[in-house]
């Protein structure tokens, strides 16, 4: 996936921050600061060109398909692309991955182009989920206060991708999809090369072989897989900007609405799109390319590891488990089998949690208001790479967490559900400062405090009851309908 795709539905609370998002179109691209290899053309026994374009006797890197990455095509895009039009732009765009990134594709893989409706309607006529499918994307995401407790947080999330997938490679089918906002489908040169880069990383690195079942640890991986082919697409454009002729939409058309957009969801997303590319751009300026390849071998294990790329290989997070105290009543909803039952949302994800009410507030108010980490705070990343910021001194000790969700037999009726949200962190300090801001935001939302500890929202969507225990470096949340029914969900000491 572009992370420009996914940027510019975010440009919309640039203008509130008062910042300009570094993927908006009067963005101009510094020149590169390393050069990459060149490909020599075919040259006689002499030494001398004999034909700058002429195929070489077997596979080079930057040639593909009879094309090399700085040869010229010919195309009629005012009717879209044809058959041969599509191969060669294809073939050509493999040719310059080939060139930008050193190394060598095994295969050609199929691509095609839909426009946005086609797209769109394909996302949402998905088939329906389960219950307990549904039930553990409610409450994980009520968990963070994103969705309420008559909302689905599924549909939400079909909704964000509908709107700002911009390409996708198909590691099942083994095909990549361009997706064109123009009702009259274009190519878009740039993610083309990140989609067939994602080929690419598949054949090389069996990126398909990664456990990315929860938030965090899918972030986490991306953190490589999405960091490198951000990180080749920056460079990609870098060149279309300075020497190359690239094939890119004409206008950029309708494409997903703003107002679609649930922008919390979508900044966890975000994450290693932002702080992947900078992290791969570190160890490539350390190691060369050899030194990327090697971290498939060795994946960020948490998102704490692209935001503070010193931890990676040094801070492994901790593993949380959670005892299941809850009375019969209570019981965690059945995935099925190779599914979890939990929810880990990581550095990343709480970054964004206490983040996120500081946008609604803002939004709302159409001026900058503050609840945990303030909102101007996401926009002060800084660099061409790291578009924005996920490192705040409420999330910054996070060292691993678990959200275990709990539901009754008439939760699917009721909308009434619980949940167990554990976490650990470097320090109790650490611990503490995460609770400050945790509160800030059920404060926000209403909350009271009804004895030590213990919290109640009377209205609203998050009406619910919360207990918050600090022991040490572990913080302990609780959630259930009412205050009494707390210890049903999880009895503490």
């Amino acid at each position: 996936m572009d992370r420009r795709i996914l940027a510019v539905a975010l440009v919309a609370m640039v203008a509130l921050a008062g910042c300009q998002s570094p993927f908006s179109s009067e963005t101009t691209t510094p020149a590169p600061t390393s050069t990459d290899a060149t490909t020599t053309h075919a040259t006689s026994t002499d030494g001398t060109n004999t034909d700058e374009y002429a195929d070489p006797e077997t596979d080079r890197l930057g040639w593909e398909g009879g094309l090399w990455y700085d040869e010229p095509i010919q195309v009629d895009r005012s009717d879209g692309l044809n058959d041969s039009e599509l191969a060669a732009v294809v073939n050509r765009s493999m040719a310059r991955v080939e060139q930008v990134r050193q190394l060598e594709f095994e295969t050609t893989v199929p691509v095609s182009i839909i426009t946005r409706a086609e797209f769109r309607n394909q996302t949402q006529s998905g088939g329906e989920p389960s219950r307990n499918a549904s039930l553990h994307q409610n409450v994980k995401w009520e968990a963070v206060f994103m969705t309420g407790e008559n909302e689905s947080a599924i549909a939400a999330q079909r909704s964000n991708t509908a709107g700002s997938v911009g390409g996708y490679y198909s590691p099942s089918e083994d095909r990549i999809v361009i997706v064109s906002d123009s009702e009259n489908p274009q190519m878009n040169e740039v993610t083309l090369s990140q989609e067939l880069f994602h080929a690419l990383q598949d054949q090389r690195f069996n990126i398909t072989r990664y456990d990315q079942s929860t938030t965090e640890s899918h972030n986490a991986i991306d953190g490589i897989i999405e960091g490198d082919g951000n990180y080749v697409d920056y460079l990609y454009e870098q060149r279309c900007t300075e020497d190359w002729d690239c094939l890119m939409p004409e206008s950029s058309g309708g494409g997903g609405s703003s107002s679609d957009l649930h922008v919390g969801m979508y900044a966890i997303t975000f994450q290693p799109y932002s702080d992947g590319p900078p992290f791969v751009q570190q160890i490539r300026e350390n190691g060369g390319w050899e030194a990327v390849n090697a971290v498939y071998e060795n994946p960020p294990a948490s998102t704490e590891q692209t935001i503070h790329p010193a931890t990676y290989g040094e801070d492994a997070p901790t593993e949380v488990s959670v005892a299941d105290t809850s009375t019969a009543e209570w019981s965690v909803p059945d995935l099925g089998p190779n599914s979890v039952d939990y929810a880990e949302f990581g550095e990343g994800g709480m970054y964004v949690a206490l983040w996120y009410q500081s946008y609604v507030a803002s939004n709302e108010a159409g001026a900058v208001r503050n609840v945990a980490i303030p909102y101007q705070d996401f926009f002060s990343a800084s660099g061409e790479l790291d578009a924005y910021n996920y490192d705040h001194e409420m999330t910054a000790g996070w060292d691993g967490d678990k959200l275990v969700p709990y539901v009754r037999d008439d939760s699917t009726e009721t909308n009434e559900t619980g949940y167990v949200w554990k976490s650990v962190w470097d320090s109790p300090q650490d611990a503490q400062e995460f609770v400050e801001g945790y509160r800030a935001v059920l404060d926000h939302l209403g909350a009271t405090e009804v004895s030590t500890d213990t919290y109640r929202i009377p209205d609203g969507k998050y009406a619910d009851a919360f207990s918050v225990e600090v022991s040490g470096d572990t913080v302990t949340i609780v959630n259930a309908p009412t205050v009494e029914e707390l210890d049903d969900v999880h009895e503490t000491a």
